[in-house]
């Protein structure tokens, strides 16, 4: 065979091992980071649906392994982590528990746990109707009218005192029915702030509440003057615009007081007739008033 053929063809495969033997290093190279990175670690998880105001037992809550790269921040590795917290936020089966979910330990069960700091919870006395018979569900919001009667004013106001109040529990139930059922509870549970508390506990002892359900994305605070009996019948107003206190108003226009007759004035008596004088001389006749002159002659003849 031509050697310069061979030489060519020897020059090739060495070429082709030694491109081989790069590409294998690397390969391995990248092979070895990917293991690394893929190593697994251990990650708690809830072993079976877990509700709002409960707090975690061993038996709620499992082990599961994960990739190291992809660990949950604020998950746990060791169930003992997380025995005896309440929970603040439901937790689904497999879910992993995360620390936002979990109320510190020891702050208590049901309720309080979910209750943010700075803020407090208000249970509200409602009936069918005022607790919009049964649809006031955990996680609605709402607005608060008070209707009473305000001192030093004879009608009865309805007034909005709320706005945009968060629904923290109905009864005993701290989260919605899963079915979509009605919540058949005689208290209603807000959440609001100190200042609002005052207004919402002096509602209830001077005054009937109603809770009116409002759409959960409107945020808006409406400026209402409230009403009063005699405005639903036209009689008056309640306030004048931007006014937020009652005032009395002008009522709806009176009819005239009776015209009263004025007694007849006495008239003075007329004086006396004067005295008169008949004087006849011959046959002429003339009559005369005593101290003045004569004023009729009257001829006597047949």
């Amino acid at each position: 065979m031509d050697r310069r053929f061979l030489t060519v063809l020897g020059v090739s495969l060495l070429f082709a091992l030694v491109v081989s033997s790069i590409f294998y290093q690397m390969t391995a190279k990248g092979s070895t980071k990917k293991a690394e990175k893929s190593e697994l670690k251990d990650i708690v998880v809830a072993a079976r649906p877990l509700g709002v105001g409960s707090t975690i037992k061993p038996d709620d809550v499992k082990t599961a392994r994960v990739p190291a790269d992809q660990f949950p921040k604020g998950a746990f590795s060791k169930v003992e982590e997380v025995f005896e917290r309440p929970i603040v936020s439901n937790i689904l089966v497999d879910e992993p528990i995360l620390d936002g979910r979990l109320a510190a330990r020891g702050a208590g069960i049901g309720l309080a746990p979910i209750i943010p700091v700075g803020m407090r919870a208000v249970p509200v006395r409602v009936n069918d109707v005022s607790g919009v018979a049964g649809f006031v569900l955990p996680g609605m919001r709402v607005d608060v009218l008070v209707t009473g009667h305000p001192p030093n004013y004879s009608g009865t106001i309805t007034t909005t005192v709320l706005q945009n109040i968060l629904v923290l529990s109905a009864g005993q139930v701290l989260q919605p029915d899963p079915r979509g059922q009605n919540i058949n509870a005689t208290t209603v549970t807000l959440l609001v702030n100190p200042e609002q508390a005052e207004i919402l506990t002096l509602s209830g002892s001077e005054g009937r509440i109603q809770l009116v359900l409002r759409n959960g994305g409107d945020q808006q605070i409406q400026k209402t003057p409230g009403h009063d009996v005699a405005e639903l019948f036209g009689l008056r107003k309640v306030r004048a615009e931007g006014d937020g206190s009652p005032k009395p108003r002008a009522t709806r226009p009176r009819l005239p007081a009776p015209v009263v007759m004025a007694a007849p004035v006495a008239r003075p008596a007329p004086p006396p007739p004067p005295d008169e004088v008949v004087v006849i001389r011959g046959n002429k006749k003339s009559v005369e008033i005593v101290g003045r002159q004569k004023i009729t002659d009257t001829d006597t003849r047949p």
